[in-house]
C-alpha cells in the first residue's frame, strides 16, 4: 500500500509539474497534497515521540534506550540529478562569488631553524677533480623530550642579632616539587591537547617525571589567580573591541549535574562562563562580570525603560502602575527589590515576579558606566537573549537550517523547496557582497528584496508557515544593512561552544568549584591566544616564570581590534 501510495503521489507531482489545467483544479489538487504533508509530518512527530517512550520505558526498566546514530553523509552531496546539497560552511555559502583562495604559506616557510648543522663529504671518497659547489639544505624537524631535574643548593645565612634565618629563593616559577616547563606542559595537554588526567600521568610517566593524579589536580586548577584575572581582563578589552558581540550556549556538568558554558566573543577572543542556569538574569550576570574578584552582583532600577521592558513581557497594566509609583534613579540590590516587591505585591506570581527582576536588572545595565555595555548582541533565536541590548542580530544560519529540517513526501514539494532554498542562499550571498561595499541604495535594494523573497506563498503551507516566520524576524535578520560591520552568522561562538564540547567529552564533568573556574578560565585564554596568534605554550611558560615578554592579552586585543 505504502509503495502504491508514493507511486500516485510521483504520477501526480509529475502531473502537477508539466501539464496544463484549470487553476482552480490545480488548487483543490496542492491542497489535497497539502493535506498528505501535514499527516506526514505528524506521523513524523508521533513516531518521534513514541520512540522517546520506549527509550524512557526502557531506561525505567534498567536498560538502554535506542542508539543515536547518525546517518553518514554520501562524499558528493551534489549530484547530476539535483538532490540537496548541505549548506553548513561559510565556504559553500559563499560559492559563486568572485575571487580565489589565498595563497598559503609552505610548511617550510613556517619552521624555525633552531641549530645548523653542515654536513661534510669524505674527501678520500672525491675524485681529483671534484670542485665545491656549495651546499644542498635539507631542513629535517625534531624534538626532545628529556627531564632536566635540578638539585637546587640555596645558601642560608643565620643572623644572630635578629634571631633570624635568610634562605636563597629559587628562580620564579620553580616553586614547589615541578618547574615551570612540566607546569606549562600539563596546562597545554590539558586544555589544548584535550588530554584526561590520567593520559597526561601516563605521558609524564613515560618522560620519567613522577607525579600523583592530587598533585597534577592541584598543578591544573589550584593558584590560578594570575590567569583568572587575566581571563577577567580579556573579557573587558573583547567587550570594549567591537560594537557587537556573539553569543552561544553548550550543556556542561558540574559534580554530575547538569550546567550550561555561555562563550561570548567576537574576532578578537573568546569567553566562557559556566553557570547552574541559562535565563535571562543568568546572562546578565555574566554581562557584568569581568572584574579581578570574579563578578558583581546584579542591580535593579525602576524607571521609564524598566516599565517599558515590562509592557513587552506583558506585565499586566495594573502592576505597572502600581511600579509607576516606585521609580527612582537609585538602584537597589538584591534584597532591597525582593523586600520592596514583597512589601508592595505580596500576591504576585513567580513569573510576574521574574520579569520585574529582569526589567529592573536590564534597565540598570543599560545605566552602567564604568563597564563595557554591549550595545548589540547576535546569537540565535533562544529567548533568554532578547531585550539585554538594544539590538538583537539573528543568524542567517541558524533560520536557514528550520528549512533544511523539512522534509516533504510529496515529490512536487521537495522541487519546491529546493527552489526556495536556492533563493534563500542566493540572497544570503547578496548580503555578503553588500557587507564588502555597503551603500543606502544598496541597503534599500535589499530590504525591498527580502520583502519579496519572504512573501513568497508556495502552496506547501509547512514551508509557507516557515517563510512567514523568516518575515517576522527581518529587523534582527537584516541588522547588517545598518551596521555592515556585524556578521550574518553566529559562527564564532559556534566554534566556540565546540570547542567545549570536545573537552567535556574528555573530561565528563568537573568536581570543584575550582576545576569549573579554571576549565572557564584556560579555555578563554587558549581561545583568545589562537585568535590573537599567540603560542599557547609559551604564554604559559612566560606567565609562570613571571617574566611578561608576551604583552597582557588585553593589550593585543586593543591594538589588533584598533588596526583592523
Amino acid at each position: 500500500m505504502g509503495g502504491d501510495r508514493e507511486t500516485i503521489l510521483r504520477i501526480v507531482s509529475n502531473k502537477l509539474a508539466v501539464l496544463k489545467m484549470d487553476e482552480g483544479v490545480r488548487e483543490v489538487i496542492l491542497a489535497l497534497l497539502d493535506i498528505i504533508e501535514r499527516d506526514a509530518e505528524t506521523i513524523r512527530q508521533l513516531r518521534e515521540e513514541v520512540q522517546k517512550l520506549r527509550d524512557e520505558v526502557n531506561r525505567l526498566k534498567g536498560e538502554q534506550g535506542k542508539p543515536k546514530i547518525r546517518p553518514g553523509k554520501p562524499k558528493d552531496e551534489d549530484d547530476s540529478e539535483g538532490k540537496k546539497k548541505d549548506i553548513s560552511s561559510e565556504k559553500e555559502r559563499r560559492q559563486g562569488k568572485a575571487g580565489g583562495s589565498r595563497k598559503k604559506r609552505t610548511k617550510k616557510d613556517r619552521i624555525e631553524i633552531d641549530r645548523t648543522q653542515y654536513c661534510e663529504i669524505d674527501k678520500d671518497l672525491l675524485p681529483p677533480d671534484a670542485v665545491f659547489k656549495g651546499y644542498a639544505e635539507a631542513t629535517v624537524q625534531d624534538l626532545i623530550v628529556r627531564t632536566d631535574n635540578v638539585l637546587f643548593r640555596r645558601q642560608i645565612y643565620y643572623s644572630a642579632s635578629e634571631n633570624k634565618t635568610y634562605t636563597a629563593e629559587v628562580p620564579a616559577g620553580y616553586e614547589g616539587e615541578y618547574g615551570p616547563h612540566i607546569k606549562a606542559s600539563a596546562l597545554v595537554l590539558k586544555n589544548i591537547c584535550n588530554m584526561s588526567g590520567a593520559k597526561i600521568l601516563e605521558f609524564f610517566g613515560q618522560c620519567k617525571i613522577i607525579i600523583s593524579a592530587g598533585t597534577l589536580s592541584n598543578m591544573l586548577i589550584k593558584d590560578k589567580e594570575t590567569f583568572h584575572r587575566e581571563k577577567a581582563e580579556l573579557y573587558e578589552a573583547g567587550l570594549a573591541a567591537t560594537s557587537y558581540q556573539q553569543i552561544d550556549d553548550t550543556s556542561a556538568r558540574v559534580n554530575g549535574d547538569n550546567h550550561y558554558t555561555q562563550i561570548l566573543c567576537n574576532l578578537y577572543y573568546t569567553a566562557y562562563f559556566t553557570c547552574e542556569h541559562k535565563n535571562r538574569l543568568t546572562i546578565l550576570e555574566i554581562l557584568r562580570t569581568g572584574r579581578e574578584d570574579g563578578g558583581r552582583r546584579l542591580s535593579y532600577l525602576i524607571n521609564d525603560e524598566a516599565l517599558e521592558l515590562l509592557e513587552q513581557l506583558r506585565i499586566s497594566k495594573k502592576v505597572r502602575n502600581r511600579l509607576i509609583g516606585l521609580k527612582s534613579q537609585t538602584e537597589f540590590g538584591k534584597e532591597q527589590i525582593d523586600k520592596l516587591l514583597s512589601d508592595h505585591f505580596p500576591c504576585l506570581n513567580e513569573i510576574a515576579r521574574t520579569h520585574i527582576l529582569e526589567a529592573t536588572a536590564i534597565a540598570s545595565y543599560h545605566k552602567e558606566e564604568d563597564y563595557p555595555v554591549i550595545r548589540t548582541l547576535l546569537c540565535d533565536d533562544a529567548p533568554q537573549y532578547k531585550l539585554l541590548t538594544e539590538y538583537l542580530a539573528l543568524c542567517w544560519i541558524h533560520d536557514g537550517r528550520h528549512y533544511k529540517k523539512l522534509s516533504p513526501v510529496v515529490l512536487y514539494n521537495v522541487g519546491v523547496l529546493d527552489e526556495f532554498i536556492h533563493r534563500y542562499w542566493e540572497y544570503y550571498r547578496k548580503l555578503l557582497a553588500y557587507k564588502e561595499t555597503p551603500t543606502q541604495r544598496l541597503a534599500a535594494s535589499l530590504s525591498a528584496e527580502f520583502d519579496i523573497l519572504f512573501s513568497t506563498k508556495t502552496g506547501y503551507s509547512i514551508l509557507d508557515e516557515r517563510i512567514s516566520k523568516t518575515k517576522a524576524k527581518k529587523g534582527s535578520l537584516l541588522l547588517a544593512l545598518k551596521f555592515p560591520e556585524i556578521p550574518l552568522h553566529n559562527n564564532e561562538s559556534e566554534l566556540g561552544a565546540r570547542q567545549q564540547t570536545r573537552k567535556r567529552d574528555v573530561s565528563l564533568h568537573t568536581m570543584v568549584p575550582d576545576g569549573t573556574r579554571a576549565n572557564d578560565t584556560f579555555l578563554s585564554i587558549v581561545e583568545t591566544c589562537k585568535k590573537l596568534g599567540i603560542n599557547c605554550y609559551d604564554y604559559f611558560l612566560d606567565r609562570i616564570q613571571r617574566t611578561f615578554t608576551i604583552p597582557p592579552l588585553p593589550q593585543a586585543i586593543a591594538e589588533i581590534s584598533t588596526q583592523s
